[in-house]
């Protein structure tokens, strides 16, 4: 099997006022002519950086390469089908240099040493590449079919109406829904597996001889992620395309990879068969990223980490037992439910007439009703718009109900009523309070929500951030008291008293997320709402992340709402799981009964579609 492209010790560093970091220490790599490469890793271990140098998109300054070869052999392909033939939009082509450099398509070219002007023609035609976040890859000014007939026109000089033609084809090709519609949306009138699908068909309009996939499934729902995956699979053997794929995640490199690079901290730790490195993982860092991920067979006391494996190579986590599961169950559900939700519905109008008042509506939340006990964890799972955010949101008030109620009882003495008017409320029925009676039980019912860098304010300082929730609601006496509080929140999500004057930007995505939970936590609530708080995070970070969750639950008697589309880490985390779909409750009950036995075709489609469970 020859090789298509190889990197012979790349070495990148960034330059800050802080000095040089190292982002890649000499590696090299090599990917085959129709293979699929998986290079995992956490955030930080260089895996973009080595994408982004293959495409010389590294910003310069402040990256610089000091050291290395990135070597482009082009393969020789079969001959392109002509008019009528049988070859598909996406047949591979012969790969002569489109360009004309590199000695006319036989030679090898050193990338890092190519002009300019011969880049500009070699990025998308010869390699192409899936960007990790498609919204912010996409224009949001110009409609997705135009964003790729202006790359088919740039690389291919046609006509407007052929371009056109062709992005139909391949917005076809790659299964959106309405191409025509899609053609002329923007992208945020899509769905993310829609725009990840785009960003697909702008990759393979130009028929590159190699793909690069840098996270195209992070923070899908696991059956987005799988048609993704499937799709991808799909067209690679369909033209013979060699692809580069990088994740965090094990099990997604399991579904499409042939060979895997493990990196940590700029460094290739391991190499080898997907199989082989999965099964039989040698290095420590190895052997964390395989542990650290949520199982389906089994719950644990703490999910294991990667520190766990570089301290003690022998490391093995404790399972939960049934009786350990039983006698937790006997104690929650003796008790009164803190949260009684009852036919709750949320609408929205999706039509309205020329006086602007709705005549149709679109049903998110259809008469859904549950409870929640003191002390449990309760998941909420299924697919992007069935409802579960909306359900969440509207139980915290952040989203008026149409209908139901959603009666809030504290864990506390005597259940008092508040008296308005010399009349008696029941403070219980959220839904039924003004926004004055409700703000005092806003401090017991908090939500940490799913993108932390958006949760907090980039004016000012992450300890301010902490600070201001104490200040709204008076609690503590002074300033300085409501500091002292918030540096002991930010230890107790295992940060440090010295973070607390830094702002937001110099934090990672894990940081950020326990700043978020530690801010949650100031007002001392009784019920967490955690909306997809981990699912943009490596598995890594997200098993540490999980800890804390469970560590903070038993420390203070917490109550989480755990709303997830992951349902690996729902079987970890929750005591009782409820799936919803298209507005509606699709099954409830404990997490191991769901699992083992699916009665819904819904349910079994979510389990089959858990990356590395289909194998």
């Amino acid at each position: 099997m020859s090789k298509i492209l190889e990197i012979n010790n790349l070495s990148v560093e960034f330059i800050s006022k802080r000095g040089a970091t190292q982002a890649l220490k000499g590696i090299s790599l090599y990917v085959n002519q129709g293979e699929t490469l998986g290079i995992v890793g956490e955030s930080g271990s260089g895996k973009s950086v080595t994408a982004l140098s293959v495409m010389r998109l590294l910003p310069m300054p402040p990256g610089r390469v000091t050291g290395g070869e990135i070597w482009y052999p082009p393969p020789p392909g079969p001959t392109p089908a002509g008019e009528g033939g049988s070859h598909s939009v996406y047949a591979a082509t012969s790969r002569s240099f489109k360009g004309g450099f590199g000695g006319g398509g036989g030679g090898r070219v050193d990338l890092l040493t190519l002009p300019d002007a011969q880049l500009r023609q070699f990025r998308g035609s010869e390699i192409a590449m899936i960007f990790q976040e498609p919204m912010s890859s996409l224009n949001p000014v110009f409609r997705c079919g135009h964003q790729v007939t202006e790359a088919i026109q740039l690389h291919q000089k046609i006509s407007f109406e052929a371009a056109r033609m062709q992005a139909l084809k391949l917005f076809k090709r790659v299964r959106l829904p309405d191409p025509v519609r899609i053609f002329e949306a923007y992208p945020h009138q899509i769905s993310g597996g829609q725009k990840q699908r785009v960003m697909i068909a702008m990759a393979m309009s130009c028929q590159p001889s190699i793909l690069i996939a840098d996270e195209p499934t992070t923070a899908l729902d696991v059956t987005v992620q799988k048609t993704i995956l499937d799709l991808m699979r799909e067209l690679r053997d369909e033209a013979g395309l060699s692809m580069m794929f990088i994740s965090h995640d094990l099990g997604v490199i399991s579904e499409i990879c042939d060979r895997v690079v493990v990196m940590h901290q700029g460094e290739i730790v391991e190499q080898g068969p997907v199989a082989q490195i999965l099964q039989a993982p040698r290095h420590p860092y190895t052997q964390g990223l395989v542990a650290c991920r949520p199982s389906l067979k089994h719950k644990l006391h703490r999910l294991p980490t990667i520190a766990d494996f570089f301290e003690n190579n022998n490391f093995e986590a404790r399972v939960i037992t049934a009786q350990e599961t039983t006698a937790r169950r006997s104690v929650l559900y003796q008790q009164q439910p803190l949260l009684d939700v009852r036919h709750l519905q949320v609408r929205y109008p999706s039509k309205k007439n020329w006086l602007g008042q709705p005549v149709e509506w679109i049903i998110a939340v259809d008469d859904v009703s549950f409870q929640v006990f003191p002390g449990e964890t309760f998941g909420l799972a299924g697919e992007s718009g069935c409802g579960k955010t909306t359900l969440g949101r509207a139980i915290a008030r952040l989203q008026p109900a149409d209908a139901g109620e959603v009666i809030y009882t504290p864990p506390t003495t005597n259940n008092q009523q508040l008296r308005t008017n010399n009349q008696e409320l029941n403070p219980n029925n959220l839904l039924a309070l003004r926004d004055d009676e409700m703000r005092p039980l806003r401090r017991e019912i908090q939500v940490i929500f799913q993108d932390p860098y958006g949760s907090l304010n980039p004016k000012i300082t992450i300890g301010a951030a902490i600070m201001e929730p104490m200040a709204v609601h008076s609690l503590h006496d002074n300033a300085r008291q409501r500091k002292e509080k918030a540096i002991e929140l930010l230890e107790t999500v295992g940060l440090e008293a010295a973070h607390f004057q830094r702002y937001r930007s110099e934090f990672s995505g894990g940081q950020r997320q326990r700043i978020c939970i530690a801010r949650a936590l100031a007002l001392e609530p009784k019920l967490l709402i955690c909306d997809e708080c981990v699912s943009a995070l490596d598995v890594s970070v997200q098993a540490t992340i999980l800890n804390l969750l469970m560590d903070l639950q038993e420390r203070f008697g917490l109550t989480y709402l755990f709303i997830s589309h992951d349902l690996s880490v729902v079987k970890q985390m929750c005591d009782r799981l409820m799936i919803m779909n298209q507005g509606k409750i699709e099954v409830l009950g404990f997490p191991e009964e769901i699992y083992d036995n699916p009665q819904h075709e819904y349910v079994r489609k979510l389990i089959e579609a858990i990356p590395g469970q289909r194998k």
